[in-house]
Order: C-alpha cells, then sequence, then structure tokens
C-alpha cells in the first residue's frame, strides 16, 4: 500500500514512469471487470484504455484517504460502463459468444462446450440485483479483496459478504435448476 501511495504521489506530480507502473499494476483487473461487465472484447479494451486516460486527465485532482488506488480506477470504469449502456442501448452490440477468446490449440467440441458454460453463467447472473453483479464482478473479475470491493461500493465489508453470499447461492441454485431442466 505504501508503495502505491508513492506511485500516485509521483504521478500526480507529473510523474509518467509512476503513471505507468500504476497502468502496469491495474490494467488486467481493470480489463477483466469490464469484459465480465459488457462482455465485448473489443469494447472492453477500448474501455479500459478510456478508463486509464480519464485517470491520467484526473490524477492532479486524486486525493489518497486511505482507499486503494485501485477503487478510484473501478469507480471510473463503472462511470465509463454506464455511459456506454446508455450509447449501446441505441446501437447494435456483439452477442457475447463472439466476443470469447478462441484457444489456437483447443478442439472445436471443447469450445463449444466453454462457450455454452460461459452463456449458462451470463444467463445464470441476470437473475441478480445489480448490487449483487456488481459484487460478484469486483470480487472474481476484478479480483479485489472483501475490503476494496467495500470501499469501491461505498458499503460495509458485512453488505459486501452478504450480497456476495446471496449471490452466490442464487447462481448455484439458477446453474443447478437449470442442469437438471437440460436433463
Amino acid at each position: 500500500m505504501q508503495e502505491e501511495q508513492n506511485l500516485v504521489h509521483r504521478a500526480r506530480r507529473g510523474d509518467h514512469e509512476a503513471f505507468a507502473q500504476l497502468y502496469e499494476n491495474h490494467f488486467d483487473k481493470i480489463y477483466r471487470y469490464v469484459v465480465l461487465k459488457i462482455g465485448n472484447r473489443a469494447e472492453a479494451e477500448d474501455m479500459t484504455q478510456q478508463v486509464f486516460v480519464r485517470a491520467y486527465e484526473s490524477i492532479g485532482s486524486y486525493r489518497w484517504q486511505g482507499i486503494p488506488f485501485s477503487a478510484w480506477l473501478f469507480r471510473i470504469a463503472h462511470n465509463q460502463m454506464v455511459d456506454f449502456v446508455r450509447k449501446a442501448s441505441k446501437k447494435r452490440t456483439v452477442p457475447f459468444d463472439e466476443s470469447l477468446p478462441v484457444l489456437s490449440d483447443s478442439d472445436p467440441e471443447h469450445e463449444v462446450e466453454l462457450k455454452m458454460d460461459v452463456e449458462k453463467v451470463v444467463s445464470a447472473t441476470r437473475q441478480l440485483t445489480k448490487a449483487q453483479r456488481e459484487v460478484i464482478s469486483l470480487r472474481f473479475a476484478g479480483g479485489l479483496s472483501i475490503t476494496e470491493a467495500a470501499k469501491t461500493m461505498g458499503k460495509s465489508e458485512g453488505a459486501i459478504k452478504a450480497l456476495q453470499h446471496s449471490a452466490i447461492l442464487t447462481l448455484r441454485k439458477t446453474l443447478l435448476v437449470g442442469e437438471q431442466g437440460g436433463r
């Protein structure tokens, strides 16, 4: 945490290398969070780049308050996605399965099974509340700890644990019912 605080302080003073290090440290987490939320790899890459452009432009106004720097980045990403969803509702989007990575050395049967599994999970997440989806995205796609997710969402750790627990129960129930219905 101290090292990150030092990097942020240096970046605020215009140290481009410090900001580049922050970018390297957080890009993958932000990207995973965004791609899970919007389901389109190309759009997610663009949006993640935009998150860091906005962060770079606003780093001078960032104030360290004991909250991880990543929480600020996730908030920027969340705001970017809200804008994206507003714009996307007015135009055609790429279906989620078209945005999945293709594993070059895998067999087609495995690819189809993987896509079907991902589609089941994506479909099951539609049964969750907005807050539950956000917790699942932050915790599992973004890789945040409970404490970091709580700070990012402005909720208590207990609330995050409860949301995660209820989301997992709902997902488990939804996926089990889907499996039994498919037999």
